[in-house]
This record gives C-alpha cells, sequence and structure tokens, in this order.
C-alpha cells in the first residue's frame, strides 16, 4: 500500500455501511430489486453539487458508447453508474476503501448495470493497468486526500490513451486561512492534503497532460450548501443520503465545508486535460 493510503482508510471506514444503505433505501421507499440510478442520487453523488456537477463532467467528457472511462476514486460508484446509464460508456471504478466497492457492487447489480459498471479496489497510486488504457479519465473530489500529486497525476496520464481526456472537480486551497476541520474528506488536517490550483495545474501539466479547461464553481457550490443545511435545519436528515457516508460528524462536516468557501479558505474547480 502506498505511503498515506492507510490513512485515508481509516478516514473512510464506515461499520455496516450496507446494512445502512439497505435501511436508508427501505426508509425512502425504494425497492431494492428495481433501483434507477436516479433512485441512488441522494447517496451517490459524494462531492459539492451532487448531481449536477456529475452531469457537467459528463457533457465535458463528451462521452460515447465506445469509450472506455475510469472513475478513480469512485466512493461507492455513483458517478459510474450514471455514465453507463446516461451514456451506454464502459465504466471501470476503482477506490481504496472495501466497504464502498462492496456496497457499490451490490448496488450497481441491483440497478442492472453491471455489464458496463465494475468497481474494484486500489489505490489511485498504483493503478492496475496496462499503459494507454482508457479513453477518460474522470475524478470528483480525490486528490484532497493524496499527499504525492506527481504520482497520481502520473497514473493517470499513464493510463490514458495518447489524445485522451482527464476529466475533474476538485477542491483546492486559496493560500489564505487555514480550512476548518472536519470536512467531507479529513477529520483533521492531518488527512488532507490541499494545495493551491496553481500548484494543481502544474502538477498536472507536468506530467503531459495539457489542460483545455479550468472553470471556478465556488459560487454555485456556496448556494448548493444553503440550500442543503436549509433543509437539514428544516427537516433534518433525510433517510437516504451522504451522512449515512460521513459517520456521526456528517452536519459539522458539511457546515464547515461550506464556511471555508463562503469564508475564501477553499476554491473548487472543474476542468478537463488532454493527453499529449
Amino acid at each position: 500500500m502506498p505511503q498515506g493510503d492507510d490513512r485515508v482508510t481509516r478516514q473512510y471506514q464506515i461499520g455496516d455501511l450496507w446494512q445502512k444503505i439497505e435501511a436508508g433505501l427501505e426508509a425512502a421507499g425504494k425497492d431494492i430489486n428495481s433501483l434507477t440510478v436516479d433512485d441512488l442520487a441522494p447517496i451517490d453523488e459524494f462531492h459539492t453539487r451532487g448531481r449536477a456537477a456529475t452531469s457537467e463532467l459528463a457533457a465535458m467528457a463528451q462521452l460515447k458508447p465506445s469509450d472506455l472511462v475510469l472513475d478513480v476514486g469512485c466512493g461507492l460508484g455513483g458517478t459510474a453508474r450514471y455514465l453507463a446509464a446516461h451514456y451506454q460508456s464502459r465504466v471501470t471504478g476503482i477506490d481504496l476503501t472495501e466497504a464502498y466497492i462492496s456496497a457499490g457492487t451490490k448496488l450497481t447489480d441491483f440497478a442492472g448495470l453491471g455489464d458496463r459498471v465494475e468497481l474494484l479496489c486500489c489505490s489511485a497510486l498504483d493503478l492496475p493497468y496496462e499503459g494507454e488504457w482508457f479513453d477518460i479519465v474522470l475524478t470528483q473530489h480525490v486528490q484532497m486526500n493524496i499527499a504525492d500529486k506527481h504520482r497520481f497525476y502520473t497514473e493517470i496520464a499513464r493510463v490514458l490513451k495518447p489524445g485522451g481526456r482527464f476529466i475533474f472537480h476538485d477542491v483546492f486551497s486559496t493560500g489564505g486561512a487555514p480550512p476548518l476541520y472536519p470536512v467531507p474528506w479529513a477529520d483533521d488536517a492531518s488527512v488532507s492534503a490541499l494545495v493551491t490550483e496553481a500548484q494543481a495545474r502544474t502538477a498536472i501539466e507536468a506530467v503531459g497532460l495539457q489542460v483545455a479547461q479550468w472553470i471556478g464553481k465556488v459560487q454555485e457550490s456556496v448556494k448548493f450548501f444553503e440550500r442543503v443545511i436549509a433543509r437539514i435545519e428544516a427537516k433534518g436528515h433525510p433517510p437516504l443520503g451522504i451522512h449515512l457516508i460521513l459517520g456521526d460528524n456528517a452536519e459539522d462536516k458539511i457546515r464547515n465545508h461550506a464556511r471555508n468557501l463562503s469564508q475564501n479558505r477553499l476554491s473548487v474547480v472543474v476542468g478537463s486535460a488532454r493527453k499529449q
């Protein structure tokens, strides 16, 4: 296991995850034997702005049914299932957290997408694929847990075909006041590996990926969290939602992420880069 992976694994460990998801689905009135990607959206979109962000990235990728797609840091596989359902692409998702992959595989099968989606437990720093294998590599909110940015982006570039595209949705430090913790990816600074936008862009381009799009999404993200927090204050957490993944301090993580963005401690970007 690459250095640092053990800390990340501990950060995302959730006991009885599948049982919590199953109970949440039942409480939400969902039939587990006929699930759709829309049914799973409340728990599948473990990133800022939820389904709207996933839809934006999919459009940015200009996916075709023939594309081979890799989702690095796939969590429960929600993005992979969305791409397979809406674009008929073949998608592989990898994640370091075994419980996510186990639960995500069950959800994929119940959603009838097992023929187009495969989820594997492995490290983003040691991808088990030959070079030049994928047309698209996609990540959402992953690099903040990875200190070795060069190795992370090198692996992405290695498995991309020439002309292939890297599509990303990430959180960065602004270089100003330090972020408030806990946040969704870290209970404290020891698990967080934030860099500035300039540092990330330099790291991406250093491995032969030419940045084509770099779009700030702070204001949209702040408004998203305002709506989420307002719903929680009015009605509490829904039966199915990312609080099942975030653990007992879920609300603190959500509120701090919102504060970090509104106080200019963190930024959010969606973008794309092409392999030369």
